[in-house]
């Protein structure tokens, strides 16, 4: 009787999956592009049990495929799926792709897991100015035009004037430090804990007023005119979110802005997906409304408030077109797990942000308010 039990598991399963994809029309072993093709049974049980991660971890494995990643995510994320079953049959895993909970931030972690992982795949993956940030793509038809559109309307929203002083948290390979002292002759000091980004990032700002350092943001202890930080505040950590603003406001003169670019969470949970935490951000959190609100009570003045996450589906996709296509002179060194992985994260990610379940906010902020009232910009 138990092995009969042990048998008929998989086939209860598939059924009860494929009971849950219906709304989202989505089929298993179907012909469409977002339709899955199971080639492992163990598929279904890794999934109950271990939601996202189990999801992931069987796409990396082979255990399913699919020809559109980003569609099936993008149509699960449309659908409330969970409301169909009752938490005990399937936990509601699909709900929480960029939302569990997660922990303080692991500066040396992110650092070696994810940035230093080699400039030759995010040479090869980025524009040709190394931004690793979303995109803004209102009158840009490329990734190097929509890129620099975005480094253009992050210099305009923080009014910068030749000769002012600009502090970069979490710069990169130095995109902004460079755009920003060649096209609006300010001097940037940026801070990274990449080791890898400060090298290259030293190099292709030469000859600029740039400097790119390796130091952790809370160790600044400048006065600069105005403050910019771009996808840096997802590593932070919720218990680190008023910290951060106050080392801002702290490091930013009374009359400057501070521009802060980060993804958000829609999810009151707060919760982060276990596949990017375990393989491609670790100790990751995306901010709440409401925790950006608090962190910035009686520190910050909120200016403006925008949101154009819509544009990260489009960035990633160019981003996975870029992958993709170089991936042969990459294969050597990565190997082919790791390029499922990659695809995994980078398509399923634009399926969460074309959903518009999750958000990209860029958020200006005054210390004592702007006299006459912030302007701004789109």
């Amino acid at each position: 009787m138990r092995n009969q039990n042990r048998t008929s598991q998989p086939k209860v399963h598939k059924e009860l999956f494929q009971r849950l994809f219906a709304p989202a029309d989505i089929q298993i072993d179907g012909n469409r592009p977002w339709d899955i093709k199971v080639h492992n049974d163990a598929f279904y049980s890794r999934v109950i049990s271990q939601r996202n991660l189990g999801l992931g971890e069987s796409y990396m494995d082979g255990w399913l495929d699919c020809d559109s990643v980003d569609q099936l995510i993008e149509k699960v994320l449309q659908v409330d799926l969970g409301s169909s079953f009752t938490l005990k049959d399937l936990p509601s895993y699909l709900r929480a792709l960029l939302t569990d909970h997660g922990s303080r931030m692991r500066s040396s972690n992110i650092a070696e897991k994810h940035y230093d992982i080699g400039n030759d795949l995010f040479s090869v993956m980025l524009d040709k100015r190394l931004v690793y940030t979303c995109a803004y793509w209102d009158k840009a038809h490329d990734l190097d035009s929509a890129q620099e559109a975005k480094l253009d309307l992050v210099c305009k929203k923080l009014g910068l004037k030749a000769g002012q002083s600009v502090l970069d948290i979490g710069c990169g390979w130095g995109s902004f430090a460079k755009f920003a002292a060649e096209k609006y002759g300010v001097r940037v000091v940026g801070v990274t804990v990449s080791k890898e980004q400060v090298e290259l990032g030293n190099k292709l700002c030469a000859g600029l007023p740039v400097e790119i350092r390796l130091m952790d943001y809370r160790d600044v202890n400048e006065k600069f005119d105005h403050i910019v930080s771009l996808g840096m505040f997802e590593h932070v950590g919720a218990k680190h979110f008023r910290t951060y603003m106050k080392k801002a406001a702290e490091c930013l003169k009374d009359d400057g802005l501070f521009l802060l670019h980060t993804i958000g969470s829609n999810d009151s949970y707060g919760r982060t997906d276990k596949f990017l935490d375990k393989y491609i951000f670790p100790g990751g959190r995306l901010p709440l409304i409401e925790e950006i609100g608090k962190s910035i009570e009686n520190i910050f003045i909120m200016e403006d408030w925008h949101n154009f996450g819509s544009d990260y589906g489009k960035t990633l996709m160019a981003w996975y077109e870029n992958f993709d296509k170089n991936w042969p002179q990459l294969r050597e060194k990565y190997g082919e797990r790791f390029y499922r992985m990659w695809k995994y994260y980078l398509l399923s990610c634009a399926g969460a942000f074309r959903s518009r379940k999750v958000p990209l906010w860029q958020i200006v902020l005054s210390k004592k308010g702007v006299q006459g009232g912030y302007k701004s910009v789109r």
